[in-house]
């Protein structure tokens, strides 16, 4: 299977016109026009057909995960800090995990203990 014929079945699978495919290419800043894509779609014994390269099909695929999954948040966790200081996420963590400690049921641990200790006195 050739490149041009996976570009074609992708094409295809995808409901893809020839426009969205310009735009797929540019997002990863690949350049081409709607007539050299023409050319990959045709037949082999067609005297403008043109062989689809790795390059091009390699573009397209990089640009069709950002085209379908949507571009990559900011690898700069600077960012992120400036949004929440690290100090107030950790008073905000400690927080939580004392409200998931049931106080309840601590004190009823302990009223039990001093019971039985005071009957066991008596």
């Amino acid at each position: 299977m050739t490149n041009n014929d996976i570009l074609k079945k992708l094409r295809v699978a995808l409901k893809l016109r020839d426009d969205d495919i310009v735009k797929i290419l540019e997002l990863v800043d690949f350049r081409i026009s709607t007539s050299e894509l023409g050319a990959f779609f045709r037949k082999e014994d067609h005297p403008k057909y043109m062989e689809c390269g790795d390059q091009i099909l390699r573009n397209f695929l990089n640009g069709l995960v950002i085209h379908l999954r949507g571009p990559m948040p900011p690898k700069n966790s600077n960012s992120k800090k400036e949004e929440v200081p690290k100090s107030k996420a950790v008073t905000e963590k400690s927080e939580t995990s004392a409200k998931a400690t049931p106080k309840k049921f601590i004190k009823k641990k302990s009223l039990l203990h001093s019971k039985t200790n005071k009957k066991s006195n008596s």
